[in-house]
């Protein structure tokens, strides 16, 4: 097991999961510190890196795409305060840094976990129900329906129409942005059928963000909803449909042939040589450098 605790927060890396446990330090962003732990398994992960500065460091993790609700909702425009998957290391604690990156590269070398997207959410998104109130309106969802209430300064056009409620089956997408310069943010959600050409500001099924301390928490919301929409990967139900039964030929088919009988599977052990070869064929192959070889074989021995 590896495991840095700081002030930011805590990782512990198992083998299988990072665990990601945000600190109480008054710098750790509103977004982190609501979301709360969060359990990342290997196969979201696509690297990890560590950054050393002179004063702190920066351990940061790099997910699959589209493993995550909240990175997509939010488009990568999270704030490094606010963002989950870094971790601001301490001088002191560089080592230890090094050595959980390492464990986690050796993980994801060892269980070959491809990098490439995902066509299914890897993380569940934020805890429901969920209720923010910022900038024009409070947004709640209940994991059903997301109703949207206004306040004292909203557009008297758009609190003309009263609080919407949108069933989540009626929300075809959902984005946040947040303000930047003069520019306002905004939590918006797009419904079949209405078309999106109103700003924020006078949108009934958008509330304008204007870049108070409690925006972040704009983007769990998004991120709820976005964990309960299909998956933007996933293959339209048209397409997974079994095809009409094709018309029966006038003669019969030949019989098909028997599958043959599974191989027994290996023991742990043997898996482990066998991976060792595949290791050393790798290098060999120039595919991986000594070191990477190296840093995968001290991973393989251990497991033996």
């Amino acid at each position: 097991m590896a495991e840095i605790i700081q002030k930011d927060g805590t990782w512990v890396f198992d083998g299988d999961a990072l665990r990601l446990t945000p600190g109480r330090d008054k710098n750790v962003g509103l977004l982190r510190r609501t979301l709360g732990e969060l359990l990342v398994p290997l196969r979201a992960l696509t690297g990890i890196s560590f950054e050393q500065g002179k004063k702190s460091g920066r351990l940061r993790l790099r997910l699959r795409d589209g493993a995550c609700p909240l990175l997509h909702a939010t488009g990568g425009r999270l704030t490094e305060p606010h963002d989950p998957y870094q971790l601001v290391v301490e001088p002191d604690r560089y080592g230890v840094a090094e050595y959980v990156a390492d464990e986690v590269r050796n993980a994801l070398l060892l269980d070959q976990v491809p990098a490439g997207p995902v066509d299914a959410y890897l993380l569940p998104g934020p805890s429901i129900p969920l209720s923010v109130s910022a900038g024009d309106g409070t947004a709640n969802f209940d994991g059903e329906r997301v109703r949207l209430e206004w306040n004292w300064k909203t557009e008297d056009a758009k609190a003309a129409g009263g609080a919407r409620t949108l069933p989540v089956d009626e929300i075809t997408a959902v984005e946040w942005y947040p303000s930047a310069g003069l520019e306002n943010g905004r939590l918006r959600f797009t419904v079949r059928g209405v078309p999106v050409k109103t700003p924020a500001k006078y949108d009934p099924n958008a509330v304008e963000l204007w870049g108070f301390r409690k925006d972040p928490l704009m983007a769990l919301v998004a991120a709820a909803v976005q964990a309960r929409l299909p998956h933007p990967a996933a293959a339209p139900e048209s397409a997974v449909r079994p095809p009409a039964e094709a018309p029966r030929a006038v003669a019969a088919a030949p019989s098909p042939t028997p599958a043959p009988a599974p191989a027994p599977a290996e023991d742990g052990h043997d898996a482990l040589l066998r991976r060792l070869r595949e290791l050393g064929e790798l290098r060999r192959e120039g595919v991986l450098t000594e070191e990477e070889f190296a840093l995968a074989k001290q991973a393989v021995l251990r497991r033996m």
